[in-house]
């Protein structure tokens, strides 16, 4: 029943709880407390009463001669109503009774001994023939010194439970006033706590908690949280494994986890991201970033991470078959014209010329295709070639391939030489595409001492000597977006292939670019990368 009543209810109830208990518990130690020094006060003030009277002539001359005319009797009653006490006994040193406000007592001998007999003043509390006192006896001497009775005064316990209760009646007032300000001080606390969890409930937190776990690392998406300071708040297990994140993240800045990059300085919130891509050295991440506002102020961002690794490897391979299926299709369409060429001329009886038209279509690029497919291994690097002349011809762009280009490697796996040499191969003929004659673009592959070495080199404007440092930076381009197309993927993307094949690629800068890689021909690099 506790755990289903409201959070208010449940934060009033404890706190007035505690206030009850802490008050209560105060109170009777305050209670406690105060009666024993209002025991010990009265013990003194009972004390210094009793010194007194020993300490009056009268008394000490009248009670070695057993006080025949009562001077003790009277001197002590004054000195009681005047000071208050209860009583004031003055006793010789056999116990007898020389004063006592009860004069039917006196010359009657008490019943305990004669305490003060040793020279000491003796306190203590008392349950006398007038009732419980805080009681105090001290010796009484003669005029020569000598111990000859004792002076015995009390304060009955009455006037010290009197001014207890009146101290206590301070003691409620106060706890009530307590407990009426911890009441409505919790009411507040309640309500501002009930405001700030949007009237949820515990349970209702507890529940929303566990779903935003189970959402949170049950989603393929990688999620991060930041506050405005740029510290992790939030970080589920995908986000951990795009980012490379091992260690512990929570409330460490994104410079402390992250190397730098294009990739922080996205995630930092520096930078506007909408479905931006970057290129880690495993991943092809699309990044997010969407700033938290609440109440009109910054609560930090949040940062969403998707991996399209694979989705790009499989456009990309599209990209290649349709870049082959261009090919056949230009090459189709080329053939259908020489025919009608070659039946118009014989048609017409030409024979001689159509002999000449034979003669000179024999150079074109299907005794080229054969070359290149004697020449080079794998095949799908030998039909890439063939493709790329072909779309190269299309554009006006002469492409061709080194005589002295020779690979050896049938039983390679080529995706790694294929998507390399076709990203530098487009890049080269884009960059003389429409520019003045000469527009050629020479590929040279050959392997040699283990070592795979492809160069493209083209007669476009080249690139220019401040751009060296970033062009293989992800996400830098001199192009503008065409079609949709994100740019500054292609050279990134071949720079860490090469580079995780263990390889290497250099570029000459203009006029007319050139690039030069290097990649070990081992089948376990080609294979693996």
């Amino acid at each position: 029943m506790w755990r289903t009543r409201p959070l208010a209810s449940q934060i009033l109830v404890a706190v007035l709880g505690i206030l009850l208990a802490t008050v209560s518990a105060g109170a009777l130690l305050y209670v406690k407390l105060t009666g024993e020094t209002l025991d010990a006060q009265y013990g003194q003030r009972a004390l210094a009463i009793a010194n007194t009277v020993a300490q009056m002539q009268e008394i000490r001359e009248a009670v070695p001669g057993a006080d025949a005319d009562h001077v003790v009797q009277r001197t002590a009653e004054q000195v009681r109503l005047a000071s208050g006490a209860a009583y004031i006994v003055v006793t010789d040193r056999t116990g007898l009774r020389l004063s006592h406000t009860n004069v039917n007592l006196i010359g009657q001998r008490i019943e305990e001994p004669v305490a003060a007999l040793d020279g000491n003043a003796h306190l203590g509390i008392d349950n006398g023939s007038l009732g419980r006192s805080a009681n105090a006896r001290v010796p009484l001497r003669g005029t020569d010194g000598t111990i000859v009775g004792q002076v015995s005064v009390g304060l009955l316990e009455e006037q010290v439970s009197s001014e207890l209760a009146n101290d206590a009646l301070w003691v409620v007032l106060y706890s009530a006033l307590a407990l009426t300000i911890g009441t409505v001080a919790s009411w507040w606390l309640a309500h501002r706590i009930k405001r700030a969890t949007f009237g949820l409930e515990l349970s209702e937190i507890v529940a929303l908690l566990q779903q935003r776990e189970a959402m949170l690392h049950g989603i393929r998406e990688g999620v991060l949280g930041l506050d405005p300071a740029g510290r992790v708040e939030v970080i589920n297990d995908e986000a951990r494994r795009l980012l490379g994140i091992a260690g512990p993240a929570r409330g460490r800045t994104l410079h402390e986890v992250l190397a730098p990059g294009r990739l922080r300085d996205l995630l930092d919130g520096r930078h506007d991201a909408r479905d931006e891509i970057v290129l880690t050295d495993e991943f092809l991440l699309v990044v997010n970033t969407m700033p938290v506002v609440l109440a009109g102020r910054g609560a930090g961002s949040v940062i969403t991470l998707r991996d399209r690794t694979e989705l790009e490897g499989l456009i990309r391979e599209l990209h290649a078959v349709t870049g082959l299926t261009d090919a056949l299709r230009a090459q189709e369409h080329e053939f259908s014209n020489r025919l009608h060429v070659l039946s118009g001329l014989l048609g017409l009886g030409e024979t001689g010329e159509a002999a000449r038209y034979l003669t000179e279509i024999s150079h074109a690029p299907g005794p080229q295709g054969i070359d290149l497919r004697a020449r080079i291994a794998p095949p799908e690097l030998a039909a890439l070639l063939m493709a790329k002349v072909t779309i190269a011809a299309e554009r006006d762009v002469r492409l061709t391939v080194s005589p002295g280009s020779h690979l050896d490697l049938p039983s390679a796996d080529a995706n790694t030489l294929v998507t390399v040499l076709g990203n530098l191969i487009d890049n080269a003929v884009e960059a003389v595409a429409g520019r003045a004659e000469p527009r050629t673009v020479e590929v040279h592959v050959h392997d040699s001492d283990g070592v795979v070495t492809m160069s493209v080199h083209d007669t476009g404007p080249g690139i220019v000597a401040e751009a060296l440092l970033e062009i293989f930076a992800d996400g830098f381009s001199t192009k503008s977006a065409r079609g949709g197309m994100r740019r500054g993927l292609g050279l990134a993307l071949v720079h860490r292939l090469v580079r995780r094949a263990g390889g290497t690629i250099m570029v000459t800068p203009g006029p007319g670019a050139r690039f030069d890689v290097t990649i070990p021909a081992g089948e376990r690099q080609l294979e693996h990368s």
